[in-house]
């Protein structure tokens, strides 16, 4: 067992206040008498627990704008007596006497370069007031005057991109925070290929007014007869701001650029009565607009072509995928015909797409099981989660996305007075799709009540035991009632979308030396439990099954990747449909994996170092969700999966933005600290699952954000947590685990780190108001 599992629910509240100190200073306190100098951003997001107190977590940026450091301590003083460390912390040794507060640097990141920065901060309480601190001093040195606001950073909506010959390519620019007077931004090559230059956008102003608006940075390639891609360095920064970088590379064609029709997908389904749609978009930038259309041909005339019929694509926007909407009429025949429509343009060759017509036969049991559900549909608003999402401050903004429904134990089923049940759910959603017009709506429900749940935790553990029967309970007073529920007439034309048991089968693979955990693989109940799902749920063509498979800080290494994929391919061929009972497999479920490391890849090396050998990555052969969840999409497509196996991530809480997000690679040398300073993943160790400190929300809800992907979704709900950090009485059989216990100093599998969880936090699944409120300050990309 390399390390942890991966799921849970939520974190805190937030006011955000920063404070920036700056100085030169020659003085006592580091090795070789160095010349001390800092920078220090100071950010402290505060709630209020009752009146007149509450508590806050504090993230801190140390930088040395001195003399290189072997080792460091911070001190700052708080302004009243009534600000406290808790103490919980992360990044330093942390103490407090009095006001005084100190931080001594842990043994992976004394060393600090010139201009190196590291991130660091604490969980604290107050009581009256909560202010921030004004000075600050490295190694016994004053680091100058506390109280001067933060230099804005420079921000780029890319922090590479592509160029091709004779072509070119954007990024926007904004700030991260608005300047006290105007500012002037460049971007300038600073190193690389000369044919690599700045076409237009050179030079920006940004005002107080308007630092948060994003203007656009063009680059272009020069044709040349050469055969070289180059690549270019590209400073953008001004006088004030923190600078940033972006990477150019230029796509070389030989002086040839082939023109081509890209269409994604070449064959769909159409529900008859609906409506599906796929994408068209250039392979190169014309020179002038270019006109593609879509025509119906030969095949079954109830397939129209409902809108995008004509598309115009110009020198601008030609790599933006366009939109064609193909409708199935409905009549009272029982075929599912097909029919071939003709993609095309005046001199490119022609492209066709497959659209295949879905029936309903009449019984009740509609045919339109798509290839992807979300593709072209809206999504289920609960409205439960958007009144408590609305009621926080900047919370509307984020109200109407969509989220799951967890039916989490049989009393879910039929609700209460206070909780909808999953039929008035389904009502709501019908209630909606009316709303919607011809638009498809895509419904989410988490099949999640396994007997022994959650073996190896405890926030997370179930009311169904193997031993009481738990199995056969399991099939008829839960999986029976939920599909009896699903199968009504009345929800068929609804995209019913299951998340399959989160945290089940990959315990199976890392966690047997849990007793629960043996258990249930040896009584066979995870894998009986997941098949019978799977048997009841895809029986119904508008019911769409996805089975949890982790993440790849838990399944990220040889050793526990590998039998994964044969234990999920044994377990669905085993079901009566086989390998097509299941439509796809989804990762990052309630967890908080970024989806994408920006800065480094875990190829890259440092002063002849793999990535792989430092302590965050620890010999994993991932480092994000993406890399991840391709390679085991291959591979589940290698064992036996059908090739249209579609992956989901939960990107509901793994944004990662806010002060603490690095806007670039590290320029360390030393291996911890590049990886350190360069990850997104803030989280002090990748095995930490509970209300995760300095989380926040993460892509919004996204149909094919990419090859293999149905969707990025927001399966676990952003505001609900992931458990109690303490004791709390319950009848849901949700047990205190320490993980969520920000004062634990945690275990083997997190390599007795502390846990990150927010302080004060309830039973998983209820409202933790905290922790939605710092996942919306954090969000990334941010909430407008």
């Amino acid at each position: 067992m390399r390390l942890l599992r991966g799921l849970r629910k939520w974190a805190v509240t937030v006011t955000a206040a920063s404070v920036a100190a700056l100085g030169l200073v020659v003085g006592q306190g580091t090795a070789a008498n160095a010349a001390a100098a800092c920078d220090v951003t100071y950010s402290a997001n505060s709630w209020t627990s009752s009146p007149g107190q509450g508590g806050f977590t504090a993230s801190i940026t140390l930088k040395n704008t001195g003399d290189p450091l072997t080792s460091w301590t911070l001190a700052f003083d708080y302004p009243t007596t009534g600000q406290k460390y808790t103490p919980t912390g992360w990044g330093a040794n942390w103490s407090q006497n009095n006001t005084r507060v100190t931080g001594t640097n842990l043994p992976y990141n004394g060393s600090l370069a010139t201009g190196a920065s590291v991130s660091i901060g604490f969980n604290g309480t107050w009581t009256g007031s909560n202010p921030n601190p004004t000075s600050f001093s490295v190694n016994g040195v004053t680091c100058g005057g506390g109280g001067n606001p933060t230099a804005p950073s420079v921000v780029t909506s890319a922090s590479s991109v592509a160029v091709n010959e004779g072509g070119t390519a954007s990024f926007t620019v904004r700030l991260s925070s608005a300047p006290s007077s105007n500012v002037t931004v460049t971007t300038t090559r600073t190193s690389g290929d000369t044919d690599l230059s700045v076409s237009s956008g050179g030079s920006l102003t940004f005002t107080p007014s308007n630092w948060n608006t994003a203007q656009t940075v063009t680059l272009a390639a020069a044709q040349d007869s050469d055969t070289t891609a180059g690549t270019a360095v590209f400073t953008v920064g001004g006088t004030g701001v923190t600078p940033t970088t972006v990477n150019a590379t230029e796509i070389d064609d030989d002086a040839t650029v082939e023109q081509s029709i890209i269409v994604t997908p070449t064959s769909v389904t159409v529900p008859e009565g609906s409506t599906a749609s796929y994408t068209v978009r250039l392979a190169a930038q014309p020179t002038s607009n270019v006109v593609v259309t879509s025509t119906a041909g030969s095949g079954d005339t109830d397939i129209t072509v409902s809108s995008g019929a004509s598309l115009t694509f110009t020198p601008s926007n030609w790599n933006t995928p366009q939109t064609v909407t193909l409708a199935a009429a409905q009549d009272s025949d029982q075929a599912n015909g097909s029919r071939t429509i003709t993609v095309a343009s005046t001199g490119l060759t022609s492209r066709t797409v497959t659209a295949t017509e879905a029936d309903d036969d009449g019984t009740g049991n509609p045919g339109g099981h798509v290839e992807n559900p979300y593709a072209g549909a809206s999504g289920y608003v609960n409205p439960d989660w958007r009144a408590k999402a609305a009621a926080e401050p900047g919370g509307s903004a984020v109200a109407n996305t969509s989220t799951a429904v967890w039916m989490d134990r049989i009393a879910a089923i039929a609700g209460s007075s206070s909780v909808m049940g999953l039929r008035a759910h389904l009502d709501e959603a019908v209630r909606q799709d009316a709303a919607n017009g011809s638009t498809p709506l895509t419904f989410q429900v988490v099949i999640y009540n396994l007997p022994n749940r959650d073996c190896s935790a405890l926030a997370s553990n179930g009311e169904l035991l193997i031993a009481e029967n738990g199995l056969n309970r399991y099939k008829t007073e839960y999986i029976d009632p939920i599909t009896a529920i699903l199968s009504e007439p009345a929800y068929n034309n609804l995209r019913i979308v299951t998340i399959i048991e989160p945290d089940s089968l990959p315990n199976l693979i890392t966690n047997l030396s849990f007793a629960k955990c043996a258990e249930a693989n040896s009584t066979g109940a995870y894998v009986q439990g997941v098949q019978y799902a799977l048997n009841k749920l895809h029986a119904r063509s508008n019911i769409y099954t996805y089975v949890d498979a982790a993440h790849h800080a838990w399944l990220g290494w040889d050793s526990n990747f590998n039998p994964s994929v044969n234990l999920f391919y044994n377990t669905v061929a085993g079901t009566t449909a086989g390998v097509d009972s299941v439509d796809g497999f989804i990762v990052n479920t309630a967890n908080y994996s970024v989806t994408t490391e920006p800065y480094f890849t875990v190829n890259s090396t440092v002063n002849g170092q793999q990535v792989r050998q430092s302590n965050w990555v620890d010999w994993n052969y991932y480092i994000d969700e993406q890399t991840f969840a391709v390679a085991l999409r291959n591979a589940l497509i290698g064992k036996g999966f059908r090739q249209g196996l579609g992956m989901l991530i939960d990107t509901s809480r793994n944004g990662w933005g806010g002060s603490a997000r690095p806007s670039g690679p590290s320029t360390s040398t030393v291996l911890n600290d590049f990886v350190d300073q360069s990850r997104v993943d803030r989280r002090i160790h990748a095995g930490n699952w509970c209300n995760q400190s300095g989380a926040g929300l993460g892509a919004r809800p996204t149909a094919n954000p990419a090859a293999g992907f149905d969707a990025y979704v927001w399966i676990k709900p952003p505001g609900e947590s992931d458990g109690a950090s303490r004791d709390i009485p319950n009848n849901e059989g949700k047990k205190f685990d320490r993980m969520c216990d920000p004062t634990y100093h945690g275990n083997d599998l997190n390599k007795n780190n502390l846990t990150g969880a927010l302080p004060d936090s309830p039973l998983s699944g209820q409202w933790f108001s905290a922790q939605f409120r710092q996942l919306l300050q954090n969000a990334y990309p941010p909430v407008n």
